[in-house]
């Protein structure tokens, strides 16, 4: 395994958080930015809320990302 398919492998990870669906999918099952944000809660779940929203918030740079990888994929072959 080399530092490419790691880094693709972040990369499929940042993409598959960016994409959940708060009303549709977290809020059901109890993983609602609300849940935890009114706490100063260090756990687990809610470090991995923050991580899901902050790569909610980052989505130009994560697409940015993307056409980059798609881009030296086409060209390295």
């Amino acid at each position: 395994m080399g530092l490419s398919t790691l880094l693709e492998g972040i990369l499929l990870l940042a993409n598959a958080l960016a994409i959940l669906n708060e009303d549709r999918f977290l809020a059901p099952r109890g993983w609602a930015f609300s849940d935890v944000s009114g706490g100063k809660t260090k756990s687990f779940k809610a470090q991995l809320i923050g991580l899901i929203y902050a790569t909610q918030y980052l989505r130009v740079p994560l697409i940015l990302l993307n056409s980059i990888y798609i881009i030296m994929k086409l060209v390295s072959g």
